[in-house]
């Protein structure tokens, strides 16, 4: 059965930080983060594959966010550092074959997680 279940969401202030948590099932070639504000399109902010060096980041988030993943308990994190109101948006999880950035690229998604940055 397929299940990806996001945590760790909240209010935070500007400059902040957050960790979010994705328990997957099962063990998926790529799972990513993405996020989608009030208004906008879902967006591509970080994946990761089965190896390290398969991990790429928006331009967006591109030194502040850290994607991670522990094998053992198959789980997706994503570190989030020096948050700014733009990062505001729910988090999603995703699970699917293909090493990409574009949300049409997978197919199994989580509930969301809601962050918010207030400044």
């Amino acid at each position: 059965q397929v299940q990806l279940v996001e945590s760790g969401g909240g209010l935070v202030q500007a400059g902040g930080s957050l960790r979010l948590s994705c328990a997957f099932t099962p063990d998926f070639r790529v799972v990513g983060w993405f996020r989608q504000a009030p208004g906008k399109n879902r967006e591509g902010v970080a994946y990761m594959g089965r190896v390290l060096s398969e991990r790429r980041y928006a331009d967006s988030v591109q030194g502040r966010f850290i994607v991670s993943k522990d094998k053992s308990k198959k789980t997706l994190y994503l570190e989030m550092n020096n948050l700014k109101p733009e990062d505001t948006a729910v988090y999603y999880c995703a699970a699917g074959p293909t090493l990409s950035l574009d949300p049409d690229a997978f197919g199994f998604w989580g509930q969301g997680t809601q962050v918010t940055v207030s400044s």
